[in-house]
């Protein structure tokens, strides 16, 4: 059995991956009744005996003793951590897992990449080789943060690349957080264009989540709550709402916002935490999903997303959901696949459905969804037989698509605004070690990536002809 680790850095990277634990618990507590710590259990939390003094680890198939996250928790404020210890899920982290700072990077790429990554350097890479130590068999580093602050844009990118340098063989899976347009932080293109050039560079997989994405989906499900029929509400127990079987109590602001995103790192490593009939190795994704190691952006869709509480209003069938997968409204960045071109797309389904319901699906919704010539053949699919707490089935799909670069597009615009007119560049430039040629190279990453995306939508509706055949002398 293999473990991950998750590396969770800044503000939103905690309060997504509090969201995260608290929500892979409940799932794993509705499924293991029996208080034993299995394989399943051992994927993502260790097992620790707090009576022996090195805090011992226990073997699978004994009594659960007190779980302990395989994670590592970094912010240069000490706000969301300190909110962590105190809450419900402070038993499961401990203090070799924490690195707090008290000042902040003050929304400034370069104070988390350069001050705090050069001055917490050996601290970071000591907390990430002890929970590598815990680990039999590490299989991936998942990486939480977002890009328009400086502590999840800055040090969140020094970490991908301390992960590549001491794990050059393990896997490196990174959830980025993008910020709408209308962001209070006005550097926040900075900081996203910064760090764009990191995460092509480092990562072997991005999940691109868009906050606007996540606002509108949160807008649309609480519209329906309150127009539907009296009575009709958000289920308890939904993609959006902690439930009842969670750890956590009330919920905060932005609760239900990240719990989409913590509801897509479920769903993707539910294949690594439970049986199936096809489970799904998280190294294939890369593998099989990334055919140009710098087009490695995959675009989320999680369904079901819009379910009502009101016994009136029926689940989704199983065939409405693969067809909800591809739809604009359950993509996790403002995008239409289905007018792009796929690359490849996996499909992570979860609860009671058959390779069969999946290759008919596949069959029936291939005619709509322009492939490239040369991997017409490109699907790559998991089934976990565990569904979602409150949920008969569930499928995650993630699509290697040219529809990301319009996100990137529109990036790169709001970036040259500020650029042009030299904004709060001198705030950069007084960092130690900062120079201005960072921004002109990181766009220009930018700008050649978008570019690549260009000349594969440039492919598109154009067959490649058989290559000629050698011909035989008679």
């Amino acid at each position: 059995m293999t473990q991950s680790v998750v590396v969770q850095v800044g503000q939103c990277g905690n309060q997504v991956g509090c969201r995260f634990w608290d929500l892979a618990l409940r799932e794993h507590a509705h499924v293991n009744k029996k208080g034993l710590y299995d394989e399943a259990l051992g994927s993502f939390f260790r097992n620790v005996d707090s009576r022996e003094r090195d805090g011992g680890a226990c073997a699978v198939g004994g009594r659960i003793q007190h779980l302990k996250a395989r994670a590592v928790l970094v912010d240069m404020e000490e706000g969301v951590v300190n909110e962590i210890l105190q809450g419900p899920l402070r038993e499961v982290f401990d203090s070799t897992q924490l690195l707090t700072d008290v000042s902040g990077s003050g929304n400034n790429w370069a104070v988390g990449y350069l001050t705090y990554g050069s001055a917490y350097r050996e601290q970071i890479v000591d907390k990430l080789r002890k929970a590598a130590e815990h680990c039999d068999c590490l299989q991936c580093f998942f990486l939480i943060h977002s890009m328009g602050g400086g502590t999840g844009s800055g040090l969140g990118t020094r970490v991908l690349s301390l992960l590549e340098e001491e794990f050059p063989e393990v896997c490196r899976i990174v959830s980025s957080i993008y910020p709408s347009a209308e962001d209070d932080v006005v550097t926040s293109p900075y900081n996203s264009v910064l760090a764009m050039r990191e995460l092509t560079e480092h990562a072997d997989c991005v999940l691109p989540v868009e906050n606007q994405s996540l606002v509108d989906i949160v807008n649309k499900i609480r519209q329906m709550s309150h127009g539907g029929r009296p009575g009709s509400a958000i289920k308890r127990d939904s993609a959006v709402i902690s439930g009842q079987g969670g750890l956590s109590g009330a919920e905060k602001p932005f609760d239900a916002m990240n719990n989409i995103v913590a509801n897509l790192l479920l769903n993707i490593t539910s294949s690594a935490r439970f049986d199936g009939s096809l489970n799904m190795d998280l190294n294939e994704i890369a593998m099989n999903l990334v055919p140009f190691p710098r087009l490695h952006y995959l675009v989320p869709s999680l369904t079901p997303l819009y379910t009502l509480a009101d016994v009136s209003v029926p689940t989704r069938r199983l065939d409405q959901m693969f067809s909800d997968a591809f739809s604009k409204d359950h993509q996790l960045i403002r995008a239409d696949p289905r007018r792009s071109l796929y690359l490849a797309c996996a499909l992570m389904v979860r609860g009671n459905v058959q390779v069969s319901d999946v290759r008919r699906n596949i069959e029936r919704l291939k005619p709509s969804l322009p492939f490239v010539s040369w991997n017409q053949e490109g699907w790559k699919t998991g089934l976990c037989s565990v569904p979602p707490v409150g949920h008969a089935h569930s499928l995650l799909a993630l699509a290697n698509n040219t529809c990301v670069k319009l996100t990137f597009m529109e990036l790169r615009e709001r970036f040259t605004k500020l650029y042009r007119k030299k904004a709060h560049l001198h705030h950069y430039l007084h960092v130690d070690g900062m120079e201005q040629s960072f921004f002109s190279e990181a766009v220009g990453s930018l700008s050649s990536l978008i570019e690549e995306y260009h000349h594969l939508d440039a492919t598109k509706g154009r067959l490649v002809p058989d290559a000629p055949r050698l011909g035989i002398a008679s």
